[in-house]
Protein backbone atom coordinates (compact mmCIF):
# COMPACT_ATOMS: atom_id res chain seq x y z
CA UNK A 1 0.00 0.00 0.00
CA UNK A 2 1.80 3.32 -0.94
CA UNK A 3 0.89 6.50 1.23
CA UNK A 4 -1.70 8.41 -1.00
CA UNK A 5 -3.33 4.80 -1.25
CA UNK A 6 -3.16 4.74 2.89
CA UNK A 7 -4.69 8.64 3.29
CA UNK A 8 -7.59 7.57 1.06
CA UNK A 9 -8.88 5.17 2.93
CA UNK A 10 -7.92 6.85 6.44
CA UNK A 11 -9.87 9.96 5.33
CA UNK A 12 -13.49 8.52 5.38
CA UNK A 13 -12.65 7.62 8.92
CA UNK A 14 -11.61 11.24 9.86
CA UNK A 15 -13.81 13.06 7.84
CA UNK A 16 -16.67 13.31 10.19
CA UNK A 17 -14.18 14.65 12.82
CA UNK A 18 -13.52 17.83 10.62
CA UNK A 19 -13.98 20.49 13.34
CA UNK A 20 -11.21 18.54 15.10
CA UNK A 21 -8.93 18.54 11.70
CA UNK A 22 -9.99 22.55 11.74
CA UNK A 23 -8.55 22.96 15.23
CA UNK A 24 -5.24 21.15 15.27
CA UNK A 25 -4.40 22.85 11.91
CA UNK A 26 -5.15 26.27 13.19
CA UNK A 27 -3.37 25.71 16.21
CA UNK A 28 -0.71 24.15 14.13
CA UNK A 29 -0.50 27.54 12.06
CA UNK A 30 -0.20 29.86 15.66
CA UNK A 31 2.12 27.43 17.18
CA UNK A 32 4.67 27.50 13.94
CA UNK A 33 4.89 31.21 14.57
CA UNK A 34 5.41 31.33 17.92
CA UNK A 35 8.70 28.69 17.26
CA UNK A 36 10.60 31.74 15.96
CA UNK A 37 10.17 33.82 18.54
CA UNK A 38 13.34 32.68 20.58
CA UNK A 39 14.98 33.06 17.24
CA UNK A 40 13.92 36.78 16.51
CA UNK A 41 14.00 37.60 20.17
CA UNK A 42 17.67 36.52 20.28
CA UNK A 43 19.12 38.54 17.31
CA UNK A 44 17.19 41.82 18.98
CA UNK A 45 18.61 40.76 22.66
CA UNK A 46 22.59 40.61 20.60
CA UNK A 47 22.15 43.34 18.70
CA UNK A 48 20.74 45.86 21.08
CA UNK A 49 23.02 44.10 24.04
CA UNK A 50 26.15 44.81 21.80
CA UNK A 51 24.69 48.43 20.30
CA UNK A 52 25.11 49.00 24.25
CA UNK A 53 28.22 47.77 25.20
CA UNK A 54 29.75 49.64 21.58
CA UNK A 55 28.61 52.64 23.38
CA UNK A 56 30.09 52.32 27.03
CA UNK A 57 26.22 51.90 28.81
CA UNK A 58 25.27 49.27 31.42
CA UNK A 59 22.86 47.51 32.65
CA UNK A 60 20.91 50.53 34.08
CA UNK A 61 20.20 51.24 30.31
CA UNK A 62 19.72 48.09 28.84
CA UNK A 63 17.04 47.32 31.87
CA UNK A 64 14.10 47.75 29.27
CA UNK A 65 15.90 45.40 26.98
CA UNK A 66 15.65 42.54 29.53
CA UNK A 67 12.10 43.84 30.69
CA UNK A 68 11.05 43.10 26.47
CA UNK A 69 12.71 40.18 26.12
CA UNK A 70 11.29 38.64 29.45
CA UNK A 71 7.58 39.53 28.69
CA UNK A 72 8.31 38.31 24.84
CA UNK A 73 9.31 35.07 25.86
CA UNK A 74 6.76 34.68 28.93
CA UNK A 75 3.91 35.51 26.78
CA UNK A 76 5.28 33.08 24.39
CA UNK A 77 5.36 30.02 26.96
CA UNK A 78 2.32 31.00 27.91
CA UNK A 79 0.48 30.89 24.59
CA UNK A 80 2.57 27.70 24.36
CA UNK A 81 1.16 25.95 27.19
CA UNK A 82 -2.45 26.41 25.57
CA UNK A 83 -1.18 25.63 21.76
CA UNK A 84 0.43 22.07 22.97
CA UNK A 85 -2.35 21.66 25.77
CA UNK A 86 -4.70 21.99 22.65
CA UNK A 87 -3.02 19.98 19.89
CA UNK A 88 -2.74 17.21 22.01
CA UNK A 89 -6.69 16.86 23.58
CA UNK A 90 -7.74 17.59 19.97
CA UNK A 91 -4.71 15.14 18.37
CA UNK A 92 -5.66 12.29 21.19
CA UNK A 93 -9.57 13.12 20.83
CA UNK A 94 -9.12 12.51 17.21
CA UNK A 95 -7.16 9.23 17.66
CA UNK A 96 -9.57 8.02 20.05
CA UNK A 97 -12.75 8.61 17.89
CA UNK A 98 -10.97 7.17 14.49
CA UNK A 99 -9.66 4.26 16.33
CA UNK A 100 -13.26 3.45 17.66
CA UNK A 101 -14.73 3.74 14.66
CA UNK A 102 -11.90 1.53 13.01
CA UNK A 103 -12.41 -1.17 15.33
CA UNK A 104 -16.44 -1.01 15.11
CA UNK A 105 -16.68 -0.89 11.38
CA UNK A 106 -14.20 -3.75 11.09
CA UNK A 107 -16.63 -6.00 13.64
CA UNK A 108 -19.52 -4.77 11.70
CA UNK A 109 -17.75 -6.33 8.58
CA UNK A 110 -16.67 -9.32 9.12
CA UNK A 111 -19.45 -10.58 11.06
CA UNK A 112 -21.10 -10.38 7.32
CA UNK A 113 -18.60 -12.29 5.88
CA UNK A 114 -19.33 -15.90 4.91
CA UNK A 115 -17.76 -19.27 7.10
CA UNK A 116 -15.24 -19.82 4.13
CA UNK A 117 -13.52 -17.08 5.47
CA UNK A 118 -13.03 -17.93 8.85
CA UNK A 119 -12.25 -21.96 7.82
CA UNK A 120 -8.77 -20.50 5.68
CA UNK A 121 -5.86 -20.97 6.85
CA UNK A 122 -5.05 -17.36 5.91
CA UNK A 123 -7.57 -16.14 8.31
CA UNK A 124 -6.62 -18.51 12.24
CA UNK A 125 -8.32 -16.57 14.58
CA UNK A 126 -4.69 -15.30 16.19
CA UNK A 127 -3.61 -13.83 13.05
CA UNK A 128 -6.75 -12.02 12.31
CA UNK A 129 -6.60 -10.41 15.86
CA UNK A 130 -2.96 -9.69 15.38
CA UNK A 131 -3.68 -8.33 12.00
CA UNK A 132 -6.72 -6.07 13.39
CA UNK A 133 -5.01 -4.56 16.54
CA UNK A 134 -1.79 -3.95 14.60
CA UNK A 135 -4.00 -1.96 11.62
CA UNK A 136 -6.35 0.19 14.26
CA UNK A 137 -2.78 1.04 16.51
CA UNK A 138 -0.57 1.70 13.82
CA UNK A 139 -3.44 3.66 11.85
CA UNK A 140 -4.54 5.51 14.99
CA UNK A 141 -1.54 6.30 16.29
CA UNK A 142 -0.53 7.58 12.36
CA UNK A 143 -3.67 9.93 12.27
CA UNK A 144 -2.29 11.38 16.08
CA UNK A 145 0.81 11.79 15.26
CA UNK A 146 0.29 13.50 11.79
CA UNK A 147 -2.10 16.53 13.92
CA UNK A 148 0.23 16.44 16.69
CA UNK A 149 3.50 16.09 15.42
CA UNK A 150 3.72 15.83 11.26
CA UNK A 151 1.86 18.69 10.80
CA UNK A 152 3.56 21.56 13.57
CA UNK A 153 6.93 19.93 12.56
CA UNK A 154 6.87 20.71 8.79
CA UNK A 155 5.26 24.11 9.75
CA UNK A 156 7.70 24.81 11.63
CA UNK A 157 10.55 23.82 9.28
CA UNK A 158 8.48 25.90 6.95
CA UNK A 159 8.37 29.23 8.70
CA UNK A 160 12.09 29.08 9.51
CA UNK A 161 12.93 28.52 6.06
CA UNK A 162 11.17 32.12 4.86
CA UNK A 163 12.52 33.49 7.43
CA UNK A 164 15.95 32.93 6.57
CA UNK A 165 15.53 33.74 2.97
CA UNK A 166 14.42 36.69 4.28
CA UNK A 167 17.36 37.41 6.29
CA UNK A 168 19.71 36.03 3.33
CA UNK A 169 19.20 34.45 0.20
CA UNK A 170 22.50 32.32 0.83
CA UNK A 171 21.94 30.79 3.94
CA UNK A 172 18.60 29.90 3.09
CA UNK A 173 19.97 28.13 0.24
CA UNK A 174 21.94 26.34 2.51
CA UNK A 175 19.18 25.41 4.55
CA UNK A 176 16.94 23.90 1.94
CA UNK A 177 19.88 21.97 0.31
CA UNK A 178 19.99 19.98 3.17
CA UNK A 179 16.49 19.30 3.84
CA UNK A 180 16.41 17.27 -0.35
CA UNK A 181 19.21 15.44 1.13
CA UNK A 182 18.05 14.18 4.76
CA UNK A 183 14.75 13.55 2.99
CA UNK A 184 16.27 11.28 0.41
CA UNK A 185 18.15 9.29 3.32
CA UNK A 186 14.83 8.83 4.82
CA UNK A 187 13.02 7.27 2.25
CA UNK A 188 15.84 4.78 1.25
CA UNK A 189 16.25 3.78 5.08
CA UNK A 190 11.97 3.01 5.49
CA UNK A 191 12.14 1.29 1.95
CA UNK A 192 15.40 -0.64 3.21
CA UNK A 193 13.69 -1.67 6.60
CA UNK A 194 10.59 -2.21 4.94
CA UNK A 195 10.80 -5.88 4.45
CA UNK A 196 12.05 -6.99 7.28
CA UNK A 197 9.27 -4.94 9.07
CA UNK A 198 6.80 -7.21 6.73
CA UNK A 199 8.65 -9.90 7.89
CA UNK A 200 8.13 -8.72 11.99
CA UNK A 201 4.59 -8.65 11.06
CA UNK A 202 4.16 -12.30 9.92
CA UNK A 203 6.23 -13.37 12.87
CA UNK A 204 3.96 -11.53 15.43
CA UNK A 205 1.05 -13.24 13.43
CA UNK A 206 2.64 -16.83 14.25
CA UNK A 207 3.31 -15.86 17.27
CA UNK A 208 0.06 -15.05 18.54
CA UNK A 209 -1.44 -17.81 16.79
CA UNK A 210 0.75 -20.07 18.95
CA UNK A 211 0.22 -18.81 21.79
CA UNK A 212 -3.69 -19.15 20.88
CA UNK A 213 -3.36 -22.77 19.96
CA UNK A 214 -1.40 -23.35 23.04
CA UNK A 215 -4.14 -22.13 25.51
CA UNK A 216 -6.88 -24.32 23.23
CA UNK A 217 -4.89 -27.03 23.41
CA UNK A 218 -3.37 -27.22 26.92
CA UNK A 219 -5.29 -30.24 28.24
CA UNK A 220 -3.73 -32.10 25.67
CA UNK A 221 -0.22 -30.38 25.74
CA UNK A 222 -0.58 -31.47 29.61
CA UNK A 223 -1.82 -35.16 28.94
CA UNK A 224 1.45 -35.95 26.56
CA UNK A 225 3.78 -34.32 28.73
CA UNK A 226 4.40 -32.08 25.24
CA UNK A 227 5.16 -28.72 26.93
CA UNK A 228 8.73 -28.94 25.88
CA UNK A 229 7.79 -29.31 22.11
CA UNK A 230 5.68 -26.58 22.50
CA UNK A 231 7.85 -24.08 24.30
CA UNK A 232 10.63 -25.29 21.48
CA UNK A 233 8.37 -24.29 18.61
CA UNK A 234 7.93 -20.27 20.11
CA UNK A 235 11.26 -19.96 20.81
CA UNK A 236 12.16 -21.25 17.41
CA UNK A 237 9.66 -17.99 16.04
CA UNK A 238 11.31 -15.74 19.10
CA UNK A 239 14.94 -16.39 17.97
CA UNK A 240 13.71 -15.44 14.11
CA UNK A 241 12.06 -12.46 15.77
CA UNK A 242 15.27 -11.78 17.27
CA UNK A 243 17.25 -12.01 14.32
CA UNK A 244 14.79 -9.80 12.08
CA UNK A 245 14.74 -6.99 15.18
CA UNK A 246 18.82 -6.87 15.16
CA UNK A 247 18.93 -6.70 12.01
CA UNK A 248 16.31 -3.94 11.31
CA UNK A 249 18.07 -1.72 14.55
CA UNK A 250 21.45 -2.20 13.03
CA UNK A 251 20.44 -0.65 9.52
CA UNK A 252 18.48 1.91 11.24
CA UNK A 253 21.14 2.84 13.70
CA UNK A 254 23.46 3.44 10.11
CA UNK A 255 20.88 5.27 8.72
CA UNK A 256 20.73 7.89 11.89
CA UNK A 257 24.57 7.94 11.63
CA UNK A 258 24.56 9.25 8.46
CA UNK A 259 21.75 11.79 8.79
CA UNK A 260 23.33 13.04 12.29
CA UNK A 261 26.53 13.57 10.29
CA UNK A 262 24.71 15.55 7.26
CA UNK A 263 22.69 17.46 9.72
CA UNK A 264 26.01 18.61 11.62
CA UNK A 265 27.44 19.36 8.39
CA UNK A 266 24.50 22.00 7.78
CA UNK A 267 25.21 23.51 10.71
CA UNK A 268 29.03 24.13 10.39
CA UNK A 269 27.96 25.47 6.92
CA UNK A 270 25.52 28.17 7.93
CA UNK A 271 28.31 28.87 11.16
CA UNK A 272 30.68 29.69 8.75
CA UNK A 273 28.72 31.37 6.10
CA UNK A 274 27.41 33.59 8.63
CA UNK A 275 30.35 34.54 10.44
CA UNK A 276 31.55 35.50 6.98
CA UNK A 277 28.95 37.55 6.03
CA UNK A 278 29.05 39.84 9.75
CA UNK A 279 33.12 39.94 9.36
CA UNK A 280 32.10 41.42 5.85
CA UNK A 281 29.56 43.28 7.20
CA UNK A 282 26.34 42.29 5.34
CA UNK A 283 24.40 41.55 8.68
CA UNK A 284 24.73 42.43 12.36
CA UNK A 285 26.37 39.70 15.09
CA UNK A 286 22.61 38.74 16.31
CA UNK A 287 22.20 36.90 12.78
CA UNK A 288 24.86 34.19 13.93
CA UNK A 289 22.65 33.39 16.42
CA UNK A 290 19.23 33.75 14.70
CA UNK A 291 20.40 31.39 11.87
CA UNK A 292 21.67 28.96 13.80
CA UNK A 293 18.51 28.69 15.99
CA UNK A 294 16.49 29.20 12.66
CA UNK A 295 18.44 25.96 11.23
CA UNK A 296 17.77 23.97 13.88
CA UNK A 297 14.21 24.86 13.51
CA UNK A 298 14.58 23.44 10.12
CA UNK A 299 16.45 20.10 10.97
CA UNK A 300 14.98 19.36 14.33
CA UNK A 301 11.39 18.59 12.37
CA UNK A 302 13.88 16.61 9.31
CA UNK A 303 15.60 14.90 12.26
CA UNK A 304 12.23 13.26 13.30
CA UNK A 305 11.65 11.78 9.48
CA UNK A 306 12.55 8.67 10.55
CA UNK A 307 10.68 8.55 13.18
CA UNK A 308 7.58 9.35 11.54
CA UNK A 309 8.72 7.41 8.10
CA UNK A 310 8.50 4.02 10.42
CA UNK A 311 5.83 4.82 11.55
CA UNK A 312 4.53 5.22 8.24
CA UNK A 313 5.80 2.62 7.14
CA UNK A 314 4.54 0.85 9.96
CA UNK A 315 1.47 1.81 9.24
CA UNK A 316 1.22 0.79 5.50
CA UNK A 317 2.10 -2.46 6.32
CA UNK A 318 -0.66 -3.27 8.88
CA UNK A 319 -2.73 -1.28 7.35
CA UNK A 320 -2.52 -3.62 4.52
CA UNK A 321 -3.57 -6.61 6.17
CA UNK A 322 -6.31 -4.45 7.93
CA UNK A 323 -7.83 -3.11 4.67
CA UNK A 324 -7.13 -6.73 2.85
CA UNK A 325 -10.10 -7.65 5.97
CA UNK A 326 -12.09 -4.58 5.76
CA UNK A 327 -12.78 -4.75 1.99
CA UNK A 328 -13.03 -8.33 1.31
CA UNK A 329 -16.16 -8.23 -0.81
CA UNK A 330 -15.34 -11.00 -2.16
CA UNK A 331 -16.10 -13.01 1.53
CA UNK A 332 -19.41 -10.96 2.06
CA UNK A 333 -21.91 -13.52 2.82
CA UNK A 334 -24.92 -13.36 -0.03
CA UNK A 335 -28.10 -13.11 0.73
CA UNK A 336 -30.98 -13.73 -1.28
CA UNK A 337 -34.99 -11.90 -0.27
CA UNK A 338 -37.42 -14.33 -0.66
CA UNK A 339 -39.01 -14.45 2.35
CA UNK A 340 -42.50 -15.98 2.63
CA UNK A 341 -44.22 -15.98 5.75
CA UNK A 342 -44.43 -19.64 6.73
CA UNK A 343 -42.18 -22.85 5.27
CA UNK A 344 -43.22 -26.26 5.34
CA UNK A 345 -39.68 -27.44 5.58
CA UNK A 346 -38.83 -29.68 2.03
CA UNK A 347 -35.31 -29.94 1.28
CA UNK A 348 -34.01 -31.01 -1.98
CA UNK A 349 -30.29 -31.86 -2.64
CA UNK A 350 -29.84 -32.33 -6.73
CA UNK A 351 -26.08 -33.32 -7.55
CA UNK A 352 -24.78 -31.48 -5.28
CA UNK A 353 -20.69 -31.20 -5.54
CA UNK A 354 -18.68 -29.01 -2.73
CA UNK A 355 -15.18 -28.52 -1.47
CA UNK A 356 -13.95 -26.46 1.02
CA UNK A 357 -11.33 -23.64 0.85
CA UNK A 358 -8.51 -25.18 1.71
CA UNK A 359 -8.78 -27.66 -1.40
CA UNK A 360 -10.89 -30.43 0.76
CA UNK A 361 -13.44 -32.37 -1.31
CA UNK A 362 -16.22 -32.83 1.01
CA UNK A 363 -19.41 -33.81 -0.95
CA UNK A 364 -19.79 -35.21 -4.79
CA UNK A 365 -22.81 -35.63 -6.46
CA UNK A 366 -24.93 -35.56 -3.13
CA UNK A 367 -28.95 -36.26 -4.26
CA UNK A 368 -31.14 -36.34 -1.02
CA UNK A 369 -34.58 -35.26 -0.49
CA UNK A 370 -35.52 -34.10 3.16
CA UNK A 371 -39.26 -34.83 3.74
CA UNK A 372 -41.52 -32.07 5.63
CA UNK A 373 -42.30 -33.12 9.20
CA UNK A 374 -40.36 -35.90 9.22
CA UNK A 375 -37.11 -36.85 10.69
CA UNK A 376 -33.77 -37.47 8.38
CA UNK A 377 -31.08 -39.28 9.57
CA UNK A 378 -27.24 -39.13 8.01
CA UNK A 379 -25.75 -42.12 8.72
CA UNK A 380 -21.46 -42.68 7.91
CA UNK A 381 -18.27 -42.62 9.11
CA UNK A 382 -16.17 -39.99 10.37
CA UNK A 383 -15.47 -37.64 7.56
CA UNK A 384 -18.47 -38.80 5.08
CA UNK A 385 -19.60 -35.36 4.88
CA UNK A 386 -22.55 -35.59 7.06
CA UNK A 387 -21.86 -32.39 9.02
CA UNK A 388 -21.01 -30.68 5.49
CA UNK A 389 -24.65 -31.23 4.37
CA UNK A 390 -25.98 -29.57 7.37
CA UNK A 391 -23.51 -26.35 6.87
CA UNK A 392 -24.90 -26.41 2.94
CA UNK A 393 -28.48 -26.80 4.06
CA UNK A 394 -28.05 -23.75 7.06
CA UNK A 395 -26.32 -21.38 3.96
CA UNK A 396 -23.04 -21.93 6.07
CA UNK A 397 -21.57 -22.48 2.63
CA UNK A 398 -22.55 -22.59 -1.14
CA UNK A 399 -22.04 -25.45 -3.18
CA UNK A 400 -19.31 -25.72 -5.53
CA UNK A 401 -22.07 -26.86 -8.37
CA UNK A 402 -25.67 -28.56 -7.98
CA UNK A 403 -28.42 -27.16 -6.43
CA UNK A 404 -29.98 -26.96 -2.94
CA UNK A 405 -34.18 -25.92 -2.95
CA UNK A 406 -36.48 -25.55 0.24
CA UNK A 407 -40.07 -25.85 -1.01
CA UNK A 408 -39.00 -25.69 -4.24
CA UNK A 409 -37.13 -22.59 -4.50
CA UNK A 410 -33.48 -22.36 -4.68
CA UNK A 411 -31.71 -22.00 -1.21
CA UNK A 412 -29.66 -19.35 -2.27
CA UNK A 413 -32.36 -16.96 -3.37
CA UNK A 414 -34.22 -17.10 0.34
CA UNK A 415 -32.78 -14.50 2.75
CA UNK A 416 -30.13 -15.82 4.64
CA UNK A 417 -31.55 -14.68 7.94
CA UNK A 418 -34.83 -16.07 7.45
CA UNK A 419 -33.62 -19.14 6.72
CA UNK A 420 -31.53 -18.90 10.17
CA UNK A 421 -34.41 -18.05 11.92
CA UNK A 422 -36.10 -21.20 10.87
CA UNK A 423 -33.42 -23.48 11.84
CA UNK A 424 -32.18 -24.62 15.46
CA UNK A 425 -28.84 -25.74 15.53
CA UNK A 426 -27.44 -28.50 18.15
CA UNK A 427 -24.08 -29.28 17.69
CA UNK A 428 -21.81 -32.11 19.18
CA UNK A 429 -19.56 -28.98 20.79
CA UNK A 430 -21.51 -25.61 21.11
CA UNK A 431 -19.69 -22.09 21.73
CA UNK A 432 -20.81 -20.74 25.53
CA UNK A 433 -20.23 -17.28 25.31
CA UNK A 434 -19.20 -15.42 28.45
CA UNK A 435 -21.64 -14.76 30.53
CA UNK A 436 -24.35 -15.43 32.63
CA UNK A 437 -26.68 -18.87 32.00
CA UNK A 438 -29.80 -16.86 31.43
CA UNK A 439 -28.05 -14.80 29.01
CA UNK A 440 -26.54 -18.06 26.91
CA UNK A 441 -29.94 -19.47 27.03
CA UNK A 442 -31.69 -16.37 26.12
CA UNK A 443 -29.60 -16.17 22.65
CA UNK A 444 -32.22 -18.41 21.32
CA UNK A 445 -34.61 -15.90 21.87
CA UNK A 446 -33.36 -11.92 22.93
CA UNK A 447 -37.10 -11.30 23.97
CA UNK A 448 -38.04 -14.53 26.33
CA UNK A 449 -38.59 -13.41 29.67
CA UNK A 450 -37.41 -15.11 32.19
CA UNK A 451 -40.10 -17.80 32.34
CA UNK A 452 -39.42 -18.70 29.16
CA UNK A 453 -35.88 -19.41 29.87
CA UNK A 454 -36.50 -21.41 33.33
CA UNK A 455 -39.17 -23.35 31.13
CA UNK A 456 -36.58 -23.85 28.55
CA UNK A 457 -33.89 -24.94 30.85
CA UNK A 458 -36.89 -27.69 32.21
CA UNK A 459 -37.36 -29.11 28.97
CA UNK A 460 -33.22 -29.55 28.12
CA UNK A 461 -33.83 -30.93 31.84
CA UNK A 462 -30.49 -28.61 33.29
CA UNK A 463 -33.17 -25.91 35.67
CA UNK A 464 -32.43 -28.11 38.78
CA UNK A 465 -28.71 -28.21 38.39
CA UNK A 466 -28.78 -24.37 38.09
CA UNK A 467 -30.99 -23.74 40.64
CA UNK A 468 -28.32 -25.78 43.19
CA UNK A 469 -25.79 -23.31 41.50
CA UNK A 470 -24.88 -19.85 44.15
CA UNK A 471 -26.30 -17.59 41.91
CA UNK A 472 -28.52 -19.45 39.98
CA UNK A 473 -29.13 -18.23 36.54
CA UNK A 474 -27.07 -15.69 36.76
CA UNK A 475 -23.82 -17.83 37.56
CA UNK A 476 -21.01 -18.10 35.10
CA UNK A 477 -21.68 -20.37 32.14
CA UNK A 478 -18.14 -21.12 31.09
CA UNK A 479 -17.97 -22.58 34.46
CA UNK A 480 -20.41 -25.27 33.81
CA UNK A 481 -19.24 -28.88 32.72
CA UNK A 482 -18.99 -30.08 29.04
CA UNK A 483 -22.23 -31.97 29.53
CA UNK A 484 -24.35 -29.03 30.89
CA UNK A 485 -22.90 -26.45 28.31
CA UNK A 486 -24.62 -29.16 25.58
CA UNK A 487 -27.57 -28.44 27.67
CA UNK A 488 -27.76 -25.13 27.77
CA UNK A 489 -27.06 -25.37 23.90
CA UNK A 490 -30.34 -27.14 24.02
CA UNK A 491 -32.15 -25.32 25.96
CA UNK A 492 -31.05 -22.24 23.30
CA UNK A 493 -33.21 -24.26 20.87
CA UNK A 494 -36.18 -25.18 22.89
CA UNK A 495 -36.44 -21.33 23.34
CA UNK A 496 -36.19 -20.17 19.56
CA UNK A 497 -38.83 -23.18 18.47
CA UNK A 498 -38.05 -23.22 14.90
CA UNK A 499 -40.21 -25.01 12.33
CA UNK A 500 -37.00 -26.71 11.01
CA UNK A 501 -33.90 -28.53 13.36
CA UNK A 502 -30.84 -30.01 12.39
CA UNK A 503 -28.73 -31.98 15.35
CA UNK A 504 -25.21 -32.85 15.20
CA UNK A 505 -24.53 -35.68 17.60
CA UNK A 506 -26.71 -33.47 20.17
CA UNK A 507 -25.97 -36.21 23.28
CA UNK A 508 -22.23 -37.04 22.33
CA UNK A 509 -21.11 -35.32 25.65
CA UNK A 510 -23.67 -36.40 27.73
CA UNK A 511 -23.98 -39.18 30.23
CA UNK A 512 -26.68 -42.05 29.99
CA UNK A 513 -29.21 -40.41 32.22
CA UNK A 514 -28.89 -36.70 30.60
CA UNK A 515 -28.75 -38.63 27.15
CA UNK A 516 -32.34 -40.48 27.66
CA UNK A 517 -33.60 -37.37 29.38
CA UNK A 518 -32.78 -35.14 26.48
CA UNK A 519 -33.56 -37.71 24.19
CA UNK A 520 -37.31 -37.29 25.94
CA UNK A 521 -36.92 -34.21 24.77
CA UNK A 522 -35.76 -33.87 21.54
CA UNK A 523 -38.86 -36.55 20.58
CA UNK A 524 -41.19 -33.98 21.71
CA UNK A 525 -39.65 -30.75 19.67
CA UNK A 526 -39.29 -33.47 16.76
CA UNK A 527 -43.44 -33.44 16.30
CA UNK A 528 -44.76 -31.57 13.37
CA UNK A 529 -41.15 -30.75 12.63
CA UNK A 530 -38.53 -31.03 10.48
CA UNK A 531 -35.78 -32.47 11.40
CA UNK A 532 -31.75 -33.85 10.38
CA UNK A 533 -30.27 -36.20 12.69
CA UNK A 534 -26.45 -37.24 12.77
CA UNK A 535 -25.85 -39.59 15.61
CA UNK A 536 -24.19 -42.62 16.35
CA UNK A 537 -26.91 -43.26 18.40
CA UNK A 538 -28.67 -46.51 17.58
CA UNK A 539 -32.50 -45.56 18.99
CA UNK A 540 -32.23 -42.00 17.41
CA UNK A 541 -31.02 -43.57 14.25
CA UNK A 542 -33.91 -45.95 14.29
CA UNK A 543 -36.92 -43.26 14.75
CA UNK A 544 -35.99 -42.00 11.56
CA UNK A 545 -38.35 -41.67 9.24
CA UNK A 546 -35.69 -42.14 6.72
CA UNK A 547 -32.20 -42.59 6.54
CA UNK A 548 -29.13 -41.60 3.58
CA UNK A 549 -26.14 -43.10 4.57
CA UNK A 550 -22.96 -41.66 3.71
CA UNK A 551 -19.27 -42.81 2.60
CA UNK A 552 -16.19 -40.75 1.26
CA UNK A 553 -18.83 -37.57 0.15
CA UNK A 554 -21.29 -39.73 -1.92
CA UNK A 555 -24.68 -41.15 -0.91
CA UNK A 556 -24.33 -45.22 -0.97
CA UNK A 557 -27.67 -46.22 0.41
CA UNK A 558 -31.17 -44.74 1.22
CA UNK A 559 -34.26 -45.50 2.77
CA UNK A 560 -35.94 -46.43 5.92
CA UNK A 561 -34.10 -48.86 8.77
CA UNK A 562 -35.44 -52.34 7.93
CA UNK A 563 -35.04 -51.58 4.04
CA UNK A 564 -31.05 -50.68 4.29
CA UNK A 565 -30.60 -53.21 6.65
CA UNK A 566 -31.58 -55.51 4.32
CA UNK A 567 -29.19 -54.62 2.19
CA UNK A 568 -26.27 -55.87 3.97
CA UNK A 569 -24.12 -53.11 2.87
CA UNK A 570 -22.55 -50.46 4.27
CA UNK A 571 -25.24 -49.40 6.47
CA UNK A 572 -25.90 -52.71 8.07
CA UNK A 573 -21.97 -53.06 8.67
CA UNK A 574 -22.25 -49.48 10.79
CA UNK A 575 -25.92 -50.35 12.68
CA UNK A 576 -23.48 -53.66 13.80
CA UNK A 577 -20.97 -51.89 14.55
CA UNK A 578 -22.65 -49.46 16.86
CA UNK A 579 -24.66 -52.56 18.51
CA UNK A 580 -21.44 -54.43 19.13
CA UNK A 581 -20.09 -51.25 20.34
CA UNK A 582 -22.97 -51.33 23.26
CA UNK A 583 -22.48 -54.90 23.74
CA UNK A 584 -26.23 -55.44 23.00
CA UNK A 585 -25.69 -59.16 24.03
CA UNK A 586 -24.73 -58.82 27.33
CA UNK A 587 -27.32 -56.08 27.73
CA UNK A 588 -30.35 -58.38 26.26
CA UNK A 589 -29.23 -61.23 28.84
CA UNK A 590 -29.43 -58.69 31.68
CA UNK A 591 -32.45 -57.65 31.12
CA UNK A 592 -33.46 -61.74 30.07
CA UNK A 593 -32.03 -62.88 34.00
CA UNK A 594 -33.31 -59.86 35.57
CA UNK A 595 -36.63 -60.91 34.37
CA UNK A 596 -35.95 -64.69 35.15
CA UNK A 597 -35.37 -63.42 38.47
CA UNK A 598 -38.34 -61.33 39.05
Amino acid sequence: MTLPQLFKNVWPFVKPYGWLVFAALFLTLIGSFTAQVNALTLKYTVDKVNALLQEGAGLKEGLDILIIISVILLSKELINVFITFGQKYYGEKLRIYVSRDLAQTIVDKILTYRMSFYTSTTNESGKLQTRIDRGIGSLTQLVQNFFINILPLFANSFIALVLMFNANFWVGLVGICIVPIYIFITIKQARTLSGWRRNMREFRERKSQGIVNIIQSITVIKSFNRETIESDKQNTIQIEMTDNQLKTQRTGFLFNGIKTFVEQIGTVIIIILTAYLVLQGYMSIGMIMFHILLFNNVTAPIGQLHRIFDQMNDAMIYSESYFEILNSEDEVERSGKYAPESIAGKFEIKNVDFTYPNGTKALKGINITIQPNKITALVGLSGAGKSTVINLLDKFYQPTSGEIYLDDIPLKDYDTQFIRNNIGLVLQKNHIFSGSIADNIRYGNPNATMKQVEHAAKQAYIHQQILELPEQFESNALLLSGGQQQRIAIARMFLKDPPIIFLDEPTASLDAIATEQIKNSLDAIKKDRTVIIISHSISQIIDADSIYVMEKGSVVESGTHQEIYANESVYRNIFDAMARSLNIEKIAKTFDDGEEHY
